[in-house]
């Protein structure tokens, strides 16, 4: 019998990861609003808000705009589907096993009725088949005879619905292994979740970067915590000065319209997520530039749930230089989410 991934159960202890490590990533969501430069103007701290087309807004605007992504954040990561649902993540390993919440399933799910059907691999494919009883959607619509489980994609892949539609299965394929994600809108995580912790926003923070594109079709590896390993179209790479030092980030997404990071800096492990962070931009303007916008560094599901399959920070994405002496300088980036304190504290509960 088979449960969740309990080699993976204490993922969310930053500093107990065992690096092996976007969107849907899980998956990565790039559909963040981000804001843009700031302006000196008659000695009145204003910026640009870059998403909205460049409008200038006060500081006020730049608190108000900041607490109203934090809110969004929230409400995305505790929707009934979201990633604070998840409840498992079970690795089909065997041509035929079946799937429910009783202790005679090969894959038991931690909510769910004792018997709700069996999968089987059939040629690389996953299909499913409800038990006598249960009561299966599938894309919204009830289950009948056997379907076939498309993993999830651009096209959302398949979903299966079950308690009226709290429960939901999807399928991952991670180079060719599938996996069935099971979501439920009663999960713990997503009924006891404790808020987002995050640095006071700073305009500081919101800097002009200047992109510079690659050759096209260049990659850069990206790992997740699996081990698996992608080549990951790479577009260009950032620079921007802080600290008396120009400091440099490799992107992926698109030049034309966003760029995604993952980084990692002097605060991981410590105030923010042990693994790194994400960050999106929006597109490079016709000069050339960038705004990238610290205080918009969000966790990987990673860090609010076991059951995620994040990417890794690429080695270039580390922020440490060394200089001609071989001293070392480390960028710590004190904006944007702080660590995701209801795992510790759910520890320490049970510790």
């Amino acid at each position: 019998m088979k449960t969740s991934l309990h080699y993976r159960k204490r993922l969310f202890l930053p500093v107990s990861v065992a690096l092996a490590l976007s969107a849907g990533v899980g998956t990565i969501n790039a559909s963040w609003p981000f804001a843009a430069a700031l302006l000196a103007l008659s000695g009145t701290p204003m910026f640009v808000d870059a998403a909205e087309g460049g409008e200038v807004q006060t500081a006020t605007d730049f608190q108000n705009q900041h607490a109203q992504w934090v809110k969004k954040r929230e409400a995305e990561l505790t929707q009934a589907d979201g990633w604070t649902s998840l409840i498992g993540l079970h690795w089909v390993d065997s041509n035929r096993e079946s799937v429910g919440g009783g202790q005679g399933n090969d894959i038991r799910l931690l909510i769910a009725p004792d018997k709700l059907g069996k999968v089987e691999q059939r040629d690389g494919a996953l299909f499913f088949s409800a038990a006598d009883g249960a009561k299966v959607s599938v894309d919204g619509k009830p289950l009948q005879g056997v379907v076939q489980l498309k993993p999830e994609g651009k096209d959302g892949g398949t979903k299966l619905g079950y308690d009226d539609g709290k429960g939901q299965i999807t399928v991952i394929d991670r180079q060719g292994r599938l996996a069935l994600r099971v979501r439920h809108a009663d999960s713990p995580d997503r009924l006891h979740f404790k808020g987002l912790d995050v640095f006071p926003p700073d305009q500081q923070w919101q800097v002009k970067a200047r992109f510079v594109a690659h050759p096209p079709g260049k990659t850069i590896q990206i790992s997740n915590i699996i081990g698996n390993v992608s080549e990951t179209p790479n577009p260009g790479y950032v620079e921007f000065d802080k600290n008396g030092r120009t400091w440099r980030l490799e992107a992926t997404g698109d030049a034309a319209k966003g760029l995604n990071f993952i980084f990692k800096d002097a605060t991981s492990g410590k105030e923010t997520y042990g693994v790194g962070r994400f960050l999106h931009t929006g597109p490079v303007a016709s000069d050339g530039t960038v705004v990238v916008d610290f205080n918009r560094a969000y966790n990987p599901p990673c860090a609010f749930t076991q059951y995620a399959t994040c990417p890794l920070p690429p080695p270039e994405n580390r922020f440490v230089q060394k200089d001609a002496k071989g001293e070392v300088a480390r960028l710590a980036v004190q904006a944007g989410e702080k660590k995701y304190r209801g795992h510790e504290e759910k520890s320490a509960s049970d510790g």
